[in-house]
């Protein structure tokens, strides 16, 4: 008999993915550019100039059988002390190559880290609206996903629901911030009553709460006031997880690391589980060619000044129409409310329009609709009439 629950898994794509495969149909019956797809969070920058330069280089001057071959499990030595030694000096901390694991990307870092820490039967707390795998990710490690409402109309974190979720099985609270799918940025105040809550509970109830950091986003962030805050400066026992598929705009090459606070009681041991979850797990030996262009361009961003022009425009163009939206401060998504109370049903009468937008259900929030606006300036302008004729089809 086979795992009925990865069957289903395979068999039913995400909602996401659903509509993007139907956008693919639909651009072939009428049009590519008459779709107006914003369901997948693809980056439509090109990865830097430094990327093509760095690759190149790499492949010409050196060893192909030292290119091509493994790595250590973890990942190579110089990789990770070159990014160990470039978050030291960002962030003041005080990590050494032996905190760090290079991973295939952002959810190859949360898989290992969540069968790392999860015993079956613990809780992991996460904020609504949040990426729907993290669901996925955490009952394949044994875990239970609570989902704490944010702040209603900010979405920022609601301190009283998170501690009103914990509990003695809760193991792991995991944040994204930039969020997707709000684009929300979790500010210093918001993490300092995060972390006094966890903290508090944990010293009374006597557990341990970890503190997961899931940043695939930290880069795209656009106005110069915005900070997002790095954990590891306000929590001892956390961990982050990152990903440069966003920042470089390398989403197909699935390269990233996971950053144990070695600040953390026990640190070696928690580090070592990540070892052990990446050995049960088969991720070991992150891509080795693009660990050693990651050793090159660790500290280069894609042109995000598209991100933010398209971000403006949309802003400014949904609230003229009469839409409701939630500021973005970073990533490149947007949460719309929905013209009527059923947002699966303000998102199909938007195809009637053409426009592919993601139901909020999934990310635990309804009533919301998510656009992912990482897309061409070209398109933003073709789709805004199709907006407004959506918006003026409820006010007739």
């Amino acid at each position: 008999m086979l795992n009925e629950k990865n069957v289903q898994l395979g068999k039913v794509r995400s909602s996401i993915r659903e509509l993007f495969e139907y956008g693919k149909s639909r651009k072939a019956e009428i049009g590519e550019q008459n779709v107006f797809d914003f369901s997948l969070g693809n980056p439509s920058v090109p990865a830097p100039a430094e990327v093509k330069e760095a690759l190149k280089d790499i492949i010409d001057n050196t060893d192909p059988v030292v290119l091509h071959g493994y790595t250590s499990a973890q990942g190579d030595f110089s990789v990770r002390k070159t990014l160990a030694e470039y978050i030291n000096e960002r962030f003041d901390t005080a990590l050494t190559a032996d905190c760090l694991y290079m991973t295939c990307g952002a959810a190859a870092s949360l898989t290992i880290t969540l069968n790392a820490i999860l015993n079956a039967g613990d809780e992991v707390i996460t904020i609504a609206p949040y990426f729907p795998e993290y669901k996925v990710f955490t009952e394949h490690a044994g875990g239970k996903l609570i989902e704490v409402k944010g702040k209603k109309g900010t979405f920022a974190i609601d301190i009283q629901n998170i501690e009103a979720a914990l509990t003695p099985c809760t193991k792991a609270v995991l944040i994204n911030s930039p969020n997707n799918p709000s684009g929300v940025v979790y500010g210093e105040a918001d993490i300092i009553g995060l972390v006094k809550a966890i903290s508090d509970y944990s010293q009374k109830h006597g557990t341990e709460i970890y503190l997961i950091s899931d940043e695939p986003y930290r880069e795209l962030v656009f106005d110069g006031g915005t900070k997002v805050p790095y954990i590891m400066n306000y929590y001892d026992r956390s961990i982050v997880c990152y990903s440069y598929s966003k920042s470089l705009s390398l989403p197909g090459e699935r390269i990233g690391y996971i950053a144990v606070n070695n600040k953390m009681p026990g640190w070696e041991e928690v580090y070592a589980g990540v070892c052990g979850a990446g050995r049960a797990l088969g991720y070991v030996c992150a891509p080795a060619l693009f660990q050693q262009l990651i050793k090159r361009v660790y500290n280069v961003t894609s042109d995000i000044s598209v991100y933010k022009r398209n971000r403006d425009r949309l802003l400014a163009a949904l609230t003229e129409y009469g839409y409701e939206v939630v500021r973005p401060d970073g990533a490149f998504y947007m949460f719309v409310k929905a013209l009527e109370p059923d947002a699966k049903l303000f998102a199909e009468r938007a195809k009637k329009y053409e426009l592919l937008l993601v139901a909020g259900d999934d990310f635990g929030a309804e009533g919301y609709v998510r656009l992912s606006y990482c897309v061409s300036p070209q398109m933003i302008e073709l789709s805004l009439p199709a907006f407004k004729a959506l918006a003026d089809s409820y006010k007739n």
